[in-house]
């Protein structure tokens, strides 16, 4: 079959206006859902003392973070058109982002914070009146493996269009 352009987004207009459809689709709904877990898990990992690995975490959440907030942004705005290169192919692009950084990443940061969360289960003991990590380690890595689930439900949603042979992330 002959090679159709992917279609572009909604007609230029003089000024921004939201992509409704795409808010509504199940893509845009796990890309709020992604941005808010994984802001609740940058945000408890940057509030309390972090050493280590921690960091790695919390470059890695805060990196994906920010890509996401992207591609959200030029999707709901229809302006994916706008991205040299990779605007042409946005669903490979969207693909991509959530399985291999989304998922890859925010499972790695969950493994840490895991791991650091059981280095300090000890003082999850009962009379223990030192100031206690464990609390914060386990939220963040509970979000995180949350927010990486939500990665790879919307990098199989993108993989189930582009198997199908549409273009679009809508």
């Amino acid at each position: 079959p002959p090679s159709v352009p992917p279609p572009s987004g909604p007609p230029a207009r003089g000024s921004l206006s939201l992509h409704r459809p795409y808010l509504r689709s199940p893509l845009g709904l796990l890309r709020l859902g992604q941005l808010a877990l994984g802001a609740a898990f940058w945000v408890t990992v940057a509030a309390h003392k972090y050493e280590g690995a921690a960091h790695f975490a919390l470059f890695a959440a805060v990196l994906v973070w920010l890509l996401t907030l992207a591609l959200f942004g030029l999707s709901l705005l229809g302006r994916w058109e706008l991205v040299p290169w990779l605007g042409s192919r946005w669903l490979l692009t969207n693909l991509v982002h959530d399985l291999a950084l989304g998922v890859g990443l925010y499972a790695a940061a969950t493994g840490i914070m895991g791991y650091k969360a059981g280095q300090r289960s000890y003082c999850n003991l009962p009379g223990y009146s030192q100031h206690c990590l464990y609390g914060a380690y386990l939220s963040a890595s509970i979000c995180g493996g949350i927010t990486a689930c939500l990665y790879l439900f919307s990098g199989l949603y993108c993989l189930s269009r582009r198997c199908r042979d549409q273009r679009d992330i809508i």
